[in-house]
């Protein structure tokens, strides 16, 4: 039963100053709270203490290293740098697994040797053993036996997780009255899916800080800030499908903290990889057969009362499986087999007409062959190669052609197929700095407004204020993933974090450029806000990839160790 409180004692001037009042707190809270994550992920950075220190034997000279994964070469992007042209620039790996160190060559001119053996596979690597490259000689030593300088002290500043926890619930609670009130009168009813999301973040906070003893909160916090701007969003227009909104971002948490327990144990991915891989063939098979055509694509499947888009989830699987090759960094032959898997994707999704999300994966697919490869010219022939096959899409599928037709001409078709981008672009102006007001714009009721038009609702109801906050939100989280590429513990976590990074990114530009008409319109959703359950447990799923990335995520286990 619907509990409802008459406003009519107010006048209608005074709610609409409260509702406005409401409106700017939310939009400064977000501003702020955005900022302080920002801030305390720059300050958190992991300092490049020493894990292990390599001894050169003829000049006995200490050089630290810094990482679970490090390049050994004489190039200068090597980790190690050998000042010896008998070295190859790109010799060999030192590595850290669970159960020990390891060096592999990495196809190197002259060989790795460990103890005067030459290696064929990686090979174990204890303190005290001789790593011979080239002409060079190297000592594996613990730091406490150089005298090494203890750890420096973590840096000041950092932004506390309940200090961020509670930004966002005050956030959230300033939404769900602004939810509450756009009738005219309190009504709790559309208020109770922000309430369940505060109940699931509360829940959350104290199982990964104080069970887990996760010491960083602020990418938790930046998506549970979209999260909720996206569930307000929609509970002013349905709040059945808010609930069902609510559901999908249980799942992207259960998912999330999946992923993270997943990539703590980097021979585990590597294990997996092959299974993972099949398994999305298998996922798209079964797409291919089970799913019905639904705006032109066969991209949903429904299972009774529930309906799934499986590319999402094969989204993280295709992360997975071009980053978890990595004992032989460099090598044109560890591309290969991705190279295969990608042109399966891209085949599956082409059958199934999603090109949208066929984009975002061959943006995923760029990011991660060049991090492994380095080469540009890989890069290049596979541009080509979708500029050729985009040609003959365009020649012989007439009807894709006809979706280009509108681009940068809405205007001209207002009451056909430009009316969705024409409404966006009128309605977004309307909003302002701050919005007319949850539940009281016109663009909700155009079709798909809160998936693919998703982010002209924001501008129209919440105000371009916080449109660009959330823009800026997702664009912080691809440059922190290319951050992170510079310091992160191995390779794996590196280049996974620029991909899904770039992935969200780029997702967020399709979305948001299509629905203004600076790109043609694709149908992809707007990370943690476009409605959608597969999207949103999809992004959640992409977040574990940043966060596995950071250094503190497993601080707490390697203290334990």
């Amino acid at each position: 039963m619907t509990l409802a409180f008459d406003f009519a004692a107010l006048s209608t001037d005074a709610v609409s100053i409260l509702l406005f009042v409401l409106r700017v707190a939310v939009a400064l809270l977000c501003i702020v709270t955005a900022t302080r994550c920002f801030t305390s992920m720059r300050l958190g950075k992991r300092r490049k203490d020493p894990i292990m220190v390599l001894e050169d034997m003829t000049t006995h000279q200490l050089i630290p290293v810094l990482y679970w994964e490090n390049s050994i070469g004489r190039s200068r992007s090597c980790d190690v740098v050998l000042r010896d042209q008998t070295a190859s620039r790109a010799h060999a790996v030192l590595m850290r697994r669970e159960n020990g160190w390891f060096v592999a060559d990495t196809n190197s001119k002259s060989g790795t040797f460990v103890g005067g053996r030459k290696l064929k596979d990686r090979a174990p690597v204890f303190p005290g053993d001789i790593i011979s490259m080239g002409s060079t000689v190297l000592m594996l030593k613990r730091t406490a036996d150089v005298g090494a300088p203890p750890p420096a002290p973590p840096r000041r500043g950092a932004a506390s997780p309940f200090s961020l926890i509670w930004a966002v619930l005050v956030t959230q609670i300033l939404l769900a009255v602004q939810v509450g009130l756009s009738s005219g009168k309190l009504e709790t009813a559309p208020m109770l899916p922000l309430g369940g999301l505060m109940a699931c973040e509360l829940i959350f906070y104290v199982y990964s800080i104080r069970l887990m003893g996760h010491v960083s909160f602020e990418l938790e916090t930046l998506a549970f800030l979209l999260s909720g701007v996206g569930l307000a969003l929609q509970s002013a227009v349905n709040v059945k499908s808010a609930f069902t909104q609510l559901a999908g971002v249980v799942l992207g948490l259960a998912l999330y903290r999946f992923l993270i327990w997943f990539l703590g144990d980097m021979d585990r991915v590597m294990k997996w990889r092959v299974k993972i891989a099949v398994l999305a063939v298998l996922v798209f098979a079964a797409n291919l057969l089970l799913a019905k055509s639904r705006n032109g694509a066969r991209n949903w499947v429904t299972l009774g009362p529930l309906t799934v888009q499986p590319s999402e989830f094969v989204k993280i699987a295709f992360i997975i499986v071009g980053t978890s090759t990595l004992d032989r960094l460099q090598t044109t032959k560890n591309l290969t087999g991705f190279i295969g898997f990608s042109a399966v994707c891209m085949g599956a999704l082409f059958l199934m007409r999603d090109f949208g999300t066929a984009c975002i994966f061959f943006v995923g697919f760029l990011i991660i062959s060049f991090m492994r490869s380095g080469s540009v010219r890989t890069i290049a022939l596979a541009c080509a190669v979708a500029v050729f096959g985009s040609f003959l899409i365009l020649k012989f599928k007439p009807y894709v052609a006809q979706r280009f037709e509108v681009w940068r001409h809405v205007w001209e078709h207002t009451g056909d197929a430009g009316y969705q981008q024409t409404r966006v672009l009128s309605y977004s102006a309307s909003g302002g700095l701050f919005g007319v007001g949850l539940g009281r714009g016109c663009l909700k009721d155009v079709f798909a407004s809160t998936s693919d038009l998703a982010f002209g609702m924001v501008c129209e109801e919440m105000g371009i204020v916080i449109a660009v906050t959330a823009v800026l939100i997702l664009a912080f989280l691809a440059l922190y993933g290319r951050g992170v590429a510079t310091r992160s513990r191995s390779a794996l976590y590196s280049i996974a974090a620029c991909a899904a990074g770039g992935l969200l990114l780029f997702q967020a530009g399709l979305n948001i450029f299509g629905a203004t008409d600076v790109l043609p319109m694709t149908g992809v959703t707007l990370p943690f806000i476009s409605l959608g359950g597969s999207s949103m447990m999809a992004s959640w799923g992409m977040l574990a990839f940043l966060k596995a990335s950071d250094e503190r995520t497993y601080a707490g286990r390697r203290k334990k160790e």
